[in-house]
């Protein structure tokens, strides 16, 4: 019988004309609850007292408000496809082959693309391909969706159309070969065998024009040296994977000498096999990547340098010019003996800005017969005449141009001599440049034309002899642009597309291949023999570089770091945020100082209560210039009597104001030369530094980062140098790795993923962080949470220095340590870098152990462990509490304080809708107040199983891959099934070199490290 009986919630309900009834009819609760005005605003929560216990409180219960206040979602309006294309599947991702040429980094890559939308860089590893993406390169993808972008072409500042562009600049073209005047196409270096043919026929139609190349970091000296020594302006190419002994002085192969790309063959000779590894020797100024790579690293200046290689020119050739003597004659000495030891086994390599410097290094691996040095196929990414460029500034200023047109130059910001440019672009009577953004030099032209970014484009270019790319756009352009190449066609009064152009030239370069398959793979290698003999007067380049006289003061060494290049990118979140891999900060460049020269100069830097580091400014002086407030980094292996300071920062025109860090370095590269002689002084004030790693050392800790020198490796049995940790089990040693707390399960059956990472190969290029933030949709967090720890990077790199000379000298000295105030001394000095140490590099990411402590500790389950091996993160039920992140031994894991995504207080690229086009759709964006971490790329894995699946087979042995593996070009990662023995991962699981992180705690990681083996 039903039940008539009325219940009520409250004596509030009795009242009829209760306001308070009538809310609770259409609202579950009376007010809105304010978690926006809690949560939302970062000053509001950095001041808040609340205790941890009514944290929790108020958001569970604002999350059961938000979880039901979601059931009525926003609405989303959306668009389907009237036709379907057939190669766009939803959720299925497109690759596409390209190539990237913007003039500063050139490879071979994929693209990476969904629904439409291209979201991330991945290598091209078909044979033959010129591949290895740097940092810069995976990056590129995000600053397709830059807002700032120039959205249409603009005259004198106003919008215009393209036929109103076109014709302004022919109608110029026409008044300057009517009155014989000069017309200059200004560019960066192409390589692209479609546009010179074009170039050719511009000036077959207007003959008084001419074609300048200009790169903003010049490489003009090794240019010209290869054009003196093998009649064409092009660089030797090298492959250091067959070479036995590498020396370089001033050459950072590892970075982006010649337009890098070395680290892949570098690294195979860098992993011992059958007793043997490459043994490299660096004599540099600044610590770069390859001196931190190095066996054998000598500090000395660019003058030393000069004078070191004749001596191993003189040494390993017989010739005999007299020179005077440096500080490291020595350590030259025993180089020189190495290097002709090895004999053909042998290289040798400069970065020393200097023609005759160029000329002494050919004639060196000439005379060793050097496998390594291939200068009959050589390189075409860097083209720029430094001659040209300073003869166009003069011409300009004289009123000889009448029409300067530019394409992928800034010539405005990058110029030593801007001012100068600035002053004879009021002379040119047309001037236009085709330009990506609003910049400096778009600012001062008549004709500001919104170019396409590269992978909006087509396009080809020649890197080396004998090797043939094609670059193909995944999207269509998103603004109102185009390329410079369509210009040309337009007027030279061709109707045809530059797609038809390039066809035609592609296939008549690719013989016998059609141009589908060309633009499939991407490229066609071809033979093309070159001239493998220099023929130049060596005795001359040797007798003049001996002569060469030092400077005074200070050595102003300039130079290009991992993250920005030639600043292109600067605009670019992902990489300003990105931490330089030898100084650990973001968000700067700065002056490195030698510790000795510090202590002189009385410059410093310390550490803050809130965990960032600040230092000093300086000014630095070259003749009448002044770069003011210039902030100091002391730099351990710094020269003496050297400072170096990074190009490529302190931009300000189109650029986003959390953008424009740093100060502008160009300005003191006079005559295109890295090195110049400077006066510093130190200035008032202090700088915020946003540094993410402060520990320098590892304070003889050998457990964390193993090392041990070849000899060693080949003579001793691996339980020497690869120490297995014993803890104590009834008053017993016994092997860590055999005593546990945790039940055990059998893991053998299904997949089970390992990562390896060898410690010899990883050269801490940064390929793999970047990579990591495409892949898994990362948010970048501003300067500001950086110098409060609260950087969101799932992947660090970790760099360590040595505080005696050798690591292996530190364990040493710790192990000597007796009683408790030797103990204390001795570990203060261990927190100090050496003055010339040893470098070390570590990625270091989510462990996903086995018996994971953070797991242990979740109060609501949020972190748990997979069948598959992963450690995984629910965010939903993540509530916050930060137990986990306590108890991980390896603080691997990020507490999302903020909301980063559609948060004007973070106007990075998360804020606006052309900035989220990079979201990888198969990772959610994580919201505030949730731990996140490493996922070993559990959507990757996800997918390859599917993909085997829908295909009906077993995956294949090492499809497997996570987004840091995919991006390592040098190989030290390595990801896979380790249940699957035939894959790489499982081999290299049963390698003596193997060893865990933190072994002893017992935590049992499913990441795994290779000891570090030196060639001393």
């Amino acid at each position: 019988m039903a039940s008539n009986k009325k219940y009520w919630k409250s004596v509030e309900e009795l009242n009829e004309n209760s306001s308070i009834v009538d809310k609770l009819r259409n609202n579950e609760f009376v007010e809105e609850i304010p978690t926006e005005e809690f949560l939302g605003d970062k000053n509001t929560l950095s001041s808040s007292s609340t205790t941890r216990r009514d944290f929790l409180k108020y958001v569970g219960f604002s999350t059961a408000a938000a979880s039901l206040a979601a059931c009525e979602g926003p609405l989303k309006k959306s668009i389907p496809y009237v036709l379907q294309p057939e190669e766009i599947i939803p959720g299925v991702a497109d690759y596409y082959a390209t190539t990237i040429a913007d003039g500063f980094d050139f490879t071979n890559i994929l693209i990476k693309s969904r629904e439409g939308r291209p979201i991330k860089v991945v290598n091209n590893n078909e044979e033959g391909a010129i591949t290895g993406a740097n940092a810069r390169v995976h990056a590129s993808v995000l600053s397709l969706y830059d807002s700032l972008r120039l959205k249409q072409p603009k005259i004198e500042g106003k919008a215009a159309s393209w036929s109103d562009v076109d014709s302004k600049i022919k109608a110029s073209l026409e008044a300057a070969k009517t009155a014989g005047s000069k017309v200059v196409v200004l560019t960066n270096t192409m390589a692209s065998p479609s546009t010179n043919k074009l170039m050719s026929e511009l000036q077959a139609a207007y003959p008084t024009v001419q074609h300048v190349v200009y790169d903003a970091v010049s490489s003009d000296a090794a240019l010209d040296a290869y054009q003196q020594a093998y009649g064409e302006r092009a660089l030797a190419d090298y492959d250091f994977g067959k070479a036995d002994v590498i020396v370089s002085l001033g050459a950072d192969f590892l970075g982006d000498w010649q337009g890098g790309g070395y680290d892949a063959a570098y690294a195979k000779g860098r992993v011992p096999k059958n007793g043997k590894m490459s043994k490299h020797i660096q004599f540099e100024t600044n610590m770069s990547l390859a001196g931190a790579n190095a066996d054998k690293r000598i500090p000395m200046t660019v003058a030393d340098q000069k004078l070191a290689l004749v001596k191993l020119y003189s040494l390993i050739t017989g010739s005999s010019v007299s020179v005077a003597a440096t500080a490291a004659d020595a350590e030259v000495v025993k180089a020189a003996q190495q290097l002709k030891a090895a004999g053909s086994a042998g290289v040798l390599v400069t970065g020393i800005d200097d023609v005759n410097a160029q000329l002494l290094v050919f004639a060196i691996n000439q005379a060793l017969g050097s496998a390594a040095f291939n200068p009959a196929q050589p390189k075409y990414v860097r083209g720029g005449n430094n001659k040209e460029v300073t003869q166009l500034v003069k011409d300009m200023n004289a009123g000889l141009v009448h029409t300067l047109i530019m394409s992928g130059v800034n010539p405005a910001y990058t110029l030593s001599n801007s001012a100068a440019f600035l002053e004879g672009l009021k002379k040119v009577k047309l001037s236009a440049t085709y330009t990506l953004r609003e910049d400096e030099t778009a600012a001062a032209t008549t004709i500001a034309a919104s170019t396409t970014h590269y992978l909006e484009s087509w396009g080809d270019v020649q890197m080396k002899k004998g090797h043939y790319s094609v670059t193909q756009p995944t999207i269509r352009p998103l603004f109102n642009s185009k390329q410079l190449q369509e210009g040309m066609l337009s007027w030279l009064g061709k109707t045809e597309s530059y797609y038809d152009y390039l066809k035609a030239v592609g296939t008549g370069i690719a013989s016998g291949t059609t141009w589908n398959k060309l633009v499939h793979n991407g490229f066609y290698t071809y033979e093309a023999a070159g001239n493998a003999t220099a023929t130049a007067d060596f005795g001359t380049a040797a007798s003049q570089l001996a002569a060469a006289k030092k400077g005074t003061g200070f050595e102003l060494v300039l130079y290009t770091k991992t993250g920005m290049g030639d600043g292109q990118q600067a605009n670019n979140p992902w990489l300003q945020e990105f931490p330089d891999p030898i100084t650990r900060a973001s968000w700067d460049n700065y002056a490195t100082v030698s510790s000795a020269d510090a202590k002189e100069l009385g410059l410093e830097n310390w550490f803050v209560a809130n965990g960032g580091m600040n230092g000093r400014y300086i000014s630095i002086k070259l003749g009448d210039k002044v770069l003011e407030n210039v902030p100091v980094v002391v730099q351990p292996g710094q020269a003496k009597g050297t400072i170096g300071l990074a190009l490529g920062y302190g931009r300000k025109a189109g650029m986003k104001e959390e953008m424009q860090v740093g100060v502008n370095a160009y300005t003191l590269y006079n005559n295109f030369n890295n090195t110049q002689n400077v006066t510093i002084e130190k200035t008032a004030g202090e700088h915020e530094f946003a540094c993410v790693q402060l520990q320098k050392t590892l304070m003889g800790r050998g457990d964390i980062l193993k090392d041990t020198s070849l000899k060693t490796f080949n003579d001793k049995e691996p339980k020497v140098w690869n120490i297995k940790p014993h803890v104590s089990l009834d008053h017993q040693a016994v092997l860590a790795s055999t005593v546990d707390i945790w039940q055990s399960f059998d893991r053998s059956i299904g997949h089970h993923f390992n990562l390896s990472i060898d410690l010899n190969s990883c050269t801490g290029c940064g390929a793999c962080v970047i990579a990591c933030h495409a892949e898994n949709n990362v948010p970048v967090v501003g300067k500001t949470e950086v110098r409060k720890s609260r950087d969101m990077h799932w992947l660090r790199i970790d760099r360590y220095y040595s505080s005696e000379d050798t690591f292996q000298e530190d364990v040493e000295t710790k192990m000597a340590a007796s009683g408790l105030m030797g103990s204390i001394e001795t570990f203060k000095g261990l927190e100090n870098p050496a003055d010339n140490p040893q470098v070390a590099f570590q990625p270091v990411m989510c462990q996903h152990c086995n018996h994971a402590p953070c797991e242990t500790v979740c109060p609501v389950a949020a972190t748990s462990h997979g069948r598959q091996g992963q450690n995984q993160m629910a965010y939903n039920r993540c509530v916050g509490t930060r137990y986990c992140a306590n108890n991980c031994p390896y603080k691997v894991r990020r507490f999302n304080w903020f909301l980063y995504a559609q948060n004007a207080e973070f106007d990075y690229n998360m804020n606006d809708d052309l900035g989220r086009m990079v979201l990888n759709p198969d990772v959610n964006v994580r919201s505030r107040g949730v731990m996140e971490k490493c996922s070993m790329c559990i959507q990757m894995t996800q997918a390859t199983i599917l993909n085997a699946k829908s295909e009906g087979r077993v995956v294949k042995p090492n499809e497997f891959e996570t987004a840091c593996s995919a991006a390592c070009s040098s190989g030290a990662m390595t990801f896979g099934d380790v249940n699957d023995k035939e894959s790489e991962v499982a081999k290299l699981a049963e390698d003596d070199r193997m060893y865990h992180l933190l072994e002893h705690i017992g935590t049992q990681p499913n990441v795994f490290y290779h000891v570090k083996v030196r060639n001393s």
